[in-house]
């Protein structure tokens, strides 16, 4: 295994990153990127020769120089690689319990904002269970992670549209504001805890970015919800929780969009 350390002096904000990810996503003896914008280095593990990885980053025009390569051993790959398994099977957990538990308390408090916030629940669980198969794969393997996930919410935030339309034609009840509010409380906190272990793994591969951009959306749900709760119980109307189910799934898909933007 090789280390290979470049300098990119035209390397200055994500969108070069991108173009660097896309670059080299069909190499296939590349094993790990480790990006630092301010600095402008890119450090690449990988096998065999260096020269196809400057072939294609020279080709970028964004000023490449090789700055050095030399052996390494697997030891901090793997490290590192157990440290986002680790984080992933947490926030796996954490999103699989507050999935069930919203599912159904949603269904029993009859709201439309709770069974999309455990649908999204589910959606995240997805992606945290197909990120563990790519930590240690191939950047391309990562990316085309990160693209199923996307699809995956594409296709359940259409699902909840539908649900939300058949509702507004006349199908539901009041939903139980206690439970809205009560429940949305306790999901959020499991988001807060899930955000904050994956920004703590500073990890910038493409599918712990797409886990985060996926939790971040949760937290704005959560918030929406408990919003929601508390007008249906001073409206008394389920227009509150029907407008915030339309709202998730509004997320749920740019999210999505998100995602398969990161993918490409």
């Amino acid at each position: 295994m090789l280390k290979t350390t470049f300098n990119i002096s035209r390397m200055d904000c994500p969108s070069e990153e991108r173009m660097i990810r896309m670059k080299l996503e069909g190499l296939t003896n590349i094993q790990s990127l480790q990006f630092d914008i301010p600095r402008h280095t890119l450090e690449v593990y990988h096998t065999d020769s260096y020269d196809n990885l400057l072939a294609a980053l020279s080709s970028l025009q964004l000023d490449t120089k090789l700055v050095s390569s030399e052996p390494t051993d697997m030891v901090s790959i793997k490290d590192s690689h157990r440290q986002e398994r680790r984080v992933l099977w947490q926030v796996l957990a954490i999103n699989f319990f507050f999935f069930a538990l919203e599912m159904c308390t949603g269904f029993i408090a009859g709201s439309m904002g709770l069974v999309a916030d455990s649908l999204d629940m589910l959606a995240d669980s997805v992606v945290y269970g197909l990120s563990l198969f790519a930590v240690g794969g191939t950047v391309s393997r990562k990316k085309n992670i990160a693209g199923a996930a996307g699809y995956f919410q594409l296709a359940l935030a259409v699902l909840g549209f539908v649900e939300v339309i058949r509702r507004f034609v006349g199908h539901g009840e009041t939903p139980d504001f206690h439970l809205m509010i009560i429940i949305s409380l306790l999901a959020l906190a499991g988001n807060a805890i899930c955000l904050y272990l994956l920004q703590k793994s500073k990890s910038r591969e493409a599918h712990m970015q797409a886990s985060m951009i996926f939790t971040s959306t949760d937290v704005i749900v959560n918030l929406g919800v408990i919003v929601a709760g508390v007008i249906v119980y001073l409206t008394a109307s389920k227009l509150p929780d029907l407008t915030v189910g339309t709202i998730v799934f509004t997320l749920v898909g740019r999210g999505a969009y998100r995602i398969l933007q990161l993918s490409k």
